[in-house]
């Protein structure tokens, strides 16, 4: 038997990329997802709080998350002050009435920045009552060695964060195994990214299913646990030649965790006793 979580399914906007937030939002309520991450970057209208409001109402679809401009991209979107682009994320997730801000580790050449990560993150989130939850990254590959571009470190399950978020496409990239990141992660896991990878250099953010990580596992891990978190589908669709094959690949993606992400229970195998007379009865516990 399998059971339904309670666990939302939410579509991130940097899924339909080069397609608007807006484009997000109105897919995300068309296609059936339960809510919107907002990757808060080059779309000027993902910085603008009283126009997703007006998005939230006119589709009726809430906002899960924030996605902090950390971006290499966005370096200079909402300031480029690292802790002013967090504040403001913050800021944004609680008019908004997002659970959760995703950031990425500093980049190592952020050094000020980088030095008093871990312990700002811990002071942000009790000063704005917000969940900070920190992704997984991965080494820069190059040939022979891999550089450390994230500082402390591109794995948030060697700093003490109080909370995590799992990217698929991230762990792949690392050459990690999604199922035993989570359990290394364990409690502190808040949030997910949703997405695949084949192991490649790249971080390709593959439609799930369609990679190597092992998505379906983890799904149906997480629901046993009873996960509370956000699920985020988070994919790379940029070469969809049209309208229509994006919208697969963000079907695809849904029906894929709407499928495993069920908690599975062992059914009672009831006992039987044989009287001398050949009579069969149910044994009751």
């Amino acid at each position: 038997m399998s059971t339904r979580t309670a666990a939302k399914i939410g579509l991130s906007t940097a899924s339909v990329y080069p397609e608007s937030t807006a484009s997000a939002f109105e897919l995300a309520a068309r296609l059936g997802y339960d809510g919107v991450e907002v990757m808060v970057g080059i779309d000027p209208l993902s910085t603008q709080i009283d126009a997703i409001k007006r998005l939230v109402d006119y589709h009726q679809l809430p906002v899960l998350a924030i996605h902090a401009p950390c971006l290499l991209i966005t370096q200079r979107v909402w300031g480029t002050d690292p802790w002013g682009k967090l504040e403001r994320s913050a800021e944004a997730a609680k008019d908004l009435g997002a659970d959760v801000v995703v950031v990425h580790p500093p980049f190592r050449w952020q050094r000020d920045y980088a030095r008093g990560f871990v312990e700002g993150i811990a002071r942000l989130e009790r000063e704005s009552g917000v969940v900070f939850a920190v992704e997984n990254m991965y080494p820069w590959r190059a040939p022979g060695k891999g550089l450390q571009a994230y500082a402390p470190s591109w794995d948030p399950t060697e700093q003490s964060y109080a909370h995590t978020t799992l990217d698929l496409s991230h762990s792949s990239t690392a050459e990690q195994d999604c199922v035993e990141l989570a359990a290394t992660m364990g409690r502190t896991l808040k949030h997910i990214h949703l997405t695949d990878g084949t192991g490649s250099a790249k971080d390709e953010h593959l439609v799930p299913g369609r990679g190597t990580q092992r998505a379906a596992d983890l799904l149906q891990g997480l629901a046993n646990n009873d996960f509370r978190g956000h699920i985020v589908i988070e994919i790379n669709t940029r070469r969809a030649t049209s309208r229509s094959e994006r919208e697969v690949d963000l079907i695809e993606s849904l029906e894929f965790t709407r499928k495993h992400f069920v908690r599975t229970t062992t059914p009672r195998h009831a006992g039987f006793a044989v009287t001398p007379d050949g009579e069969v009865s149910e044994l009751t516990s």
